[in-house]
């Protein structure tokens, strides 16, 4: 089985850079924000997905992981009071994305639902500076001979070459940044889920594919290093673990693997929380376990609200 953060590297020539960039990392440090303020809202907001939003004895996960991030996106939302820009922002839901690009010799397209779509008016200022980028020059990007970097792809006829943003990017569209991508693994099923690596190749893919997408309707489709890059995030998560990830695309000359390449921050497997106990365990009369949420991670929702708060504070 090919790994997939690995694959999609090459597949969008990009280097991997671990943790956070500094940039959204200030955020979940910097005190004078106050995000400390909101942690105990988003321990009630766990409570009230997994605990209390049901009849059931405990909650499926397709139920409880889109409450959770809906609940978690209105605590976002309460920083507008303090950032009145904040406001000026758009969720797309059910959104279509395709975009085209070709590496090596090999015609390659993303395209299909992408996730939930966050535009905003103004896009997020690069994270890499012009001598980061300029050193990924230096980078050699991984190669799987003899095996195809394309083994497990879809092999389709592309009859035309689509680089379509949806309806978010149209002319005059006010909204016509993209921001950030929220990806809910919410199935009930643990086989009908991503597992955490394949969704983070799936959130680079797409995080791509919507920049590349703006990219071309900004510049054009020919091939170039890009004088502002452009930055989209994505977060993806399960309703328990989060996958954080920022990409700057730096570069749409992308058939070599020389020159330029395109960056990639991903922090990986962040619980919110360890367990949820839905009803007490109780032997021989004795409350072993009490019901409630436990080991929450107020680190993990700072990032959440970062990655939020990115290209505004």
């Amino acid at each position: 089985v090919f790994p997939g953060v690995r694959q999609a590297q090459w597949l969008t020539k990009t280097k991997l850079v671990e943790g956070l960039p500094p940039a959204v990392q200030g955020i979940v440090d910097n005190q004078a924000l106050g995000l400390q303020e909101l942690e105990e809202r988003a321990k009630h907001v766990v409570s009230h997905a997994r605990l209390w939003d049901t009849t059931e004895v405990a909650p499926r996960r397709e139920k409880y992981c889109p409450v959770l991030f809906e609940n978690l996106l209105h605590i976002c939302r309460l920083m507008s009071g303090k950032y009145p820009s904040l406001s000026k922002r758009m969720l797309a839901r059910k959104f279509r994305i395709s975009a085209t690009w070709e590496r090596e010799s090999i015609l390659l397209q993303v395209r299909g639902l992408s996730g939930i779509l966050m535009n905003s008016m103004t896009p997020i200022p690069p994270v890499a500076s012009k001598e980061e980028i300029l050193a990924t020059k230096e980078h050699v990007l991984e190669t799987f001979y003899p095996i195809a970097p394309t083994i497990d792809l879809q092999e389709v006829n592309v009859y035309r070459e689509l680089n379509d943003t949806g309806q978010c990017f149209r002319d005059g569209y006010p909204y016509s940044h993209p921001h950030t991508l929220f990806f809910l693994e919410s199935a009930n099923v643990r086989t009908d889920r991503f597992r955490p690596e394949q969704l983070r190749a799936k959130m680079l893919m797409f995080a791509f594919g919507n920049a590349l997408a703006k990219a071309k309707a900004l510049h054009g489709n020919d091939p170039k290093v890009l004088e502002q890059p452009i930055v989209v995030q994505s977060i993806g998560t399960d309703g328990q673990l989060f996958q954080f990830m920022v990409f700057q695309l730096n570069t749409t000359d992308l058939v070599s693997n020389d020159g330029v390449k395109n960056l990639v921050w991903i922090d990986s497997d962040q619980n919110l929380y360890e367990r949820a106990q839905c009803v007490p365990e109780v032997k021989k009369r004795v409350v072993k376990k009490p019901a409630g949420i436990f080991g929450f991670q107020p680190d993990t929702f700072k990032k959440f609200l970062a990655l939020y708060l990115h290209g505004t504070v």
